[in-house]
């Protein structure tokens, strides 16, 4: 198994392209996550290139925050050349459990088979089809209510789950793992997970095992988290210390310790 820091000395030594179809709340701060963690970001969502795109870019990122029935065509078109290339891919499942529009694209994402899913715990318990507390985009459950709807999801999907909150949940159904860190600021600055989940592209684009891969993102995060916590005085200047934090993190600093067996 590879630890956090060499899954982050392994990204940033590739430093990999990753294709993101974001929302556009997230666009910006997504992009910015990226290149502040060493990866790079093009952020192509119309389904007249975003196929073609996928082809070349070696990770792919699906975040359905903004919906439109073409922005779906275009997730889709994506997602489906990234499976028959195979290559990885990551679904961020946006209050899937909200609209008909957000479940219907979901299952269309789903059968598509993602490399790893990343979500809260309504979105994750949702996807199981078991009942969620979930308002809007926030999740209502704790993770630890998640985490059997996430071991179930990833042994029969074969994908990795991530359910991340206070304390993050990472399984692919054999093995599973807790990651601690980050800040209670995190949720208050919009597009953090949305640009969580654009970070595990990255390193499943770089680190061979997608379990491993999950984990250095989340442990990333986490240790940059934790940074930021203790420059900001509120939620507006946790973000550009955020990033900051997510550039200053390095193998020694992560934290290999804060990812314990579940």
């Amino acid at each position: 198994m590879s630890t956090p820091s060499r899954s982050l000395a392994t990204m940033r030594a590739v430093a990999p392209l990753v294709h993101c179809i974001a929302n556009y709340v997230a666009m910006n701060f997504q992009a910015n996550v990226l290149l502040a963690a060493g990866a790079a970001p093009a952020m192509v969502h119309a389904p007249e290139e975003s196929g073609e795109f996928a082809a070349i870019a070696p990770a792919l990122s699906i975040n359905i925050g903004t919906l439109s029935p073409r922005w779906v065509e275009g997730m889709v078109a994506a997602a489906r050349v990234a499976a028959d290339a195979g290559k990885p891919w990551v679904l961020d499942p946006v209050a899937c459990f909200a609209t008909g529009l957000r479940r219907e694209a979901t299952a269309q994402l789903m059968e598509l088979r993602p490399t790893i899913l990343r979500g809260n715990a309504s979105e994750i318990l949702s996807i199981a089809g078991q009942d969620t507390s979930g308002s809007g985009v926030d999740s209502g459950d704790p993770v630890a209510a998640a985490e059997a709807a996430a071991r179930k999801i990833a042994t029969e999907t074969g994908c990795v789950v991530a359910v991340t909150g206070e304390t993050d949940f990472v399984t692919d159904g054999t093995r599973a793992v807790r990651i601690s860190g980050g800040s209670a600021l995190m949720p208050r600055v919009t597009a953090t997970g949305c640009s969580l989940s654009a970070l595990c592209a990255a390193y499943v684009a770089s680190v061979e095992d997608s379990f491993d891969a999950t984990v250095g993102a989340l442990a990333h995060f986490a240790a940059a988290g934790e940074i930021a916590a203790g420059r900001a005085q509120g939620p507006g200047s946790f973000a550009p210390a955020f990033l900051d934090a997510l550039a200053a993190v390095t193998p020694m600093t992560i934290g290999d310790d804060r990812v314990s067996p579940a």
